[in-house]
């Protein structure tokens, strides 16, 4: 068990034929961080839908000539995809394409259903045949059963979230029109954007707008649905403020791409405010400040800005590499971790350190950190982390679904400083986590436990995989 990145979800409309899918492709590169797993893309061309999806990064699914070989149309949706329902497999790329009585649709998510388990298990009994393992799959199912007594795939979609629980972001396409919805508590974040040529742009982050060209016009509201279509763009806000407002908090600590305005709060902002707060609640005597790449560099400069202890670059990451946590086994981590970043001896040497990283899941990558700086020659290190310590699971996209393996359910904080060899540690306190968002409404169950869902009785990610895993152990 590890900590994952989310998905990333983007939608483009165009009153013309256009290229829609080299849109997408740029809009997705921008949200790569979000997922590295797999991508792909949909094209509507006047109702004719084509797609290309696989395994892997952006850049090495769609090649030169796979781009060139894409149709022109007036619609398309992306996704890059980091799974936490579901396994890592093919026919768990998305969009997913459903084929129905009333047309075809085409969908994009982003988040986790808390109730996914109990929803495709009622599906099954009522004859249902999944394809994939994940839970994006059961809300297609969901929205085309709507979909067959609506007079509109919008209707549908309404109908749907009444069913839904938990974090959903969707795009979705149908033959006619470009839908974007994001769940009442607004876990996840979502926004659109309008281009110079008249094109809107839906994507999970505001840093995909502008690589396209486009200009933000604004977040959705949690609970609401846009409609984007021949009788222009419509706003159905049924299902707003039925529910408190609920974004992960995460996403501006770690998810999100610091030049990304999440509902009106800049991430690279938040980042600095908590590192203007570690420094005030757990100031170190030290030469220099040094971020862990990348999450941890503006967290780093807000420490640096308050505390006056000169800013340093003192670790480099290797631009090629995927993120630490893609590893799917420990010692792959560990290798991974070697590779992808490395120390500046002439920055370190000698010196007391004031190391700022998001998080601690494990223990293992901090560990490693710690060592490749101590081996680097620094004197003293201060880790300081720019998130409170993680105590429970998350049912709502974030990848920790037990406490089993969480370093800060079994050990103290001085413990956890001696086992990843550091000589002080210092979180970031749960209760200082609204100065980073203005106090709006956030999500911080996987710090302090009070969830806004039920909590759900089958939290198994992908049953399939686990009956095969127990298979292994007899």
């Amino acid at each position: 068990m590890d900590l994952h990145e989310e998905c990333g979800v983007l939608g483009v409309i165009s009153q013309e034929p256009a290229d829609v899918a080299g849109i997408a492709y740029y809009g997705l590169y921008a949200l790569q961080h979000r997922g590295q797993e797999s991508s792909g893309i949909v094209i509507n061309d006047d109702g004719v839908f084509s797609s290309y999806k696989d395994l892997g990064l952006v850049s090495e699914v769609f090649s030169a000539d796979t781009l060139s070989g894409l149709p022109k149309g007036n619609m398309a949706v992306g996704h890059v995809r980091y799974g936490t329902t579901g396994g890592t497999n093919r026919n768990n790329c998305q969009p997913i394409e459903v084929n129905h009585q009333k047309g075809k649709m085409a969908l994009a998510h982003n988040g986790n259903l808390s109730n996914a388990a109990v929803l495709r298990n009622a599906l099954e009994l009522s004859g249902a045949i999944f394809h994939t393992t994940s839970d994006t799959e059961t809300i297609a199912y969901i929205v085309t059963r709507e979909r067959l007594h609506t007079r509109s795939i919008e209707d549908a979609l309404s109908a749907a979230m009444d069913t839904l629980d938990g974090a959903y972001s969707l795009v979705l396409m149908s033959s006619q029109k470009l839908i974007c919805a994001r769940d009442p508590y607004g876990f996840r974040p979502l926004c659109y954007g309008k281009t110079e040529e008249g094109m809107y742009v839906a994507a999970s982050e505001s840093c995909a707008l502008k690589a396209v060209g486009a200009r933000f016009v604004r977040d959705l509201e949690p609970g609401e649905i846009l409609v984007f279509g021949p009788e222009g763009i419509i706003s159905r806000r049924e299902h707003c403020g039925k529910k408190p407002k609920k974004l992960c908090v995460f996403e501006y600590i770690y998810f999100a791409r610091p030049d990304s305005v999440i509902d009106g709060v800049s991430v690279h902002e938040a980042r600095l405010q908590a590192g203007r707060i570690l420094a005030r609640r757990h100031p170190a005597d030290a030469d220099i400040v040094v971020g862990v790449p990348d999450s941890g560099l503006d967290a780093a400069l807000g420490f640096s800005m308050e505390s006056g202890i000169p800013y340093g670059i003192g670790l480099i990451k290797n631009k090629y590499i995927g993120r630490t946590f893609i590893s799917p086994g420990q010692n792959e981590r560990l290798d991974q971790v070697k590779i992808k970043l490395s120390a500046i001896e002439e920055s370190v040497r000698g010196k007391r350190v004031v190391l700022i990283d998001d998080s601690i899941v494990r223990g293992t990558t901090s560990s490693r950190i710690v060592r490749l700086l101590r081996e680097a020659g620094a004197k003293e290190i201060h880790m300081r982390i720019s998130s409170p310590p993680f105590l429970n699971p998350c049912y709502y996209g974030t990848d920790i679904d037990s406490r089993e393996n969480l370093i800060a359910c079994h050990h103290s904080v001085c413990e956890t400083a001696e086992i990843i060899g550091a000589d002080s540690l210092g979180y970031l306190p749960v209760e200082e986590l609204g100065a980073l968002t203005g106090n709006r409404g956030y999500c911080s169950a996987c710090f302090d436990g009070e969830y806004p869902t039920p909590v759900p009785a089958d939290t198994r990610r992908d049953r399939f995989e686990q009956k095969l895993s127990e298979k292994k152990k007899q």
